[in-house]
């Protein structure tokens, strides 16, 4: 079952699953079933993801994301190991669709005349309040 976000697909084969132990609640079955999911994707030499996907998911991803280039995602939320196995899924799949988005590009904005005007005479006032707490001098 191939994971699908938009026009990215990433085959099962680039998908590496690992099953651990998980800590936490489960009773004796802790002890004995590897529930939990270790989810191991390599974004370095993935052919599925473009490049500046691959960079965006690279500054998101953030720990998680090893020095070879290997995004690991441990899912250990759930007592069974299926649930864990679709959480581990869908997280990536939402790492992936942030960063499929490119962000939005900022607008420069300038500051009016009015705006400066009224900061400006703000300011005044406020020095005239504060020059008119000094100590008078008898002169």
């Amino acid at each position: 079952m191939a994971i699908s976000i938009g026009d990215i697909t990433i085959p099962d084969w680039e998908l590496v699953e690992t099953f651990i132990r998980a800590s936490g609640p489960g009773g004796q079955n802790v002890n004995k079933v590897a529930s939990a999911v270790q989810l191991r994707f390599n974004v370095k030499n993935s052919p599925s993801l473009p490049d500046p996907v691959k960079a965006r998911l690279k500054s998101i991803a953030g720990r998680r994301m090893t020095r070879e280039g290997e995004l690991v995602i441990e899912a250990k939320r759930f007592r069974s190991q299926e649930q864990n196995r679709e959480d581990a899924r869908d997280r990536l799949a939402a790492l992936i669709e942030r960063a499929a988005t490119p962000p939005k590009k900022r607008v420069k904005t300038r500051v009016t005349p009015s705006q400066k005007r009224k900061r400006l005479d703000d300011k005044r006032r406020r020095a005239e309040i504060k020059a008119g707490r000094t100590r008078v001098t008898g002169d």
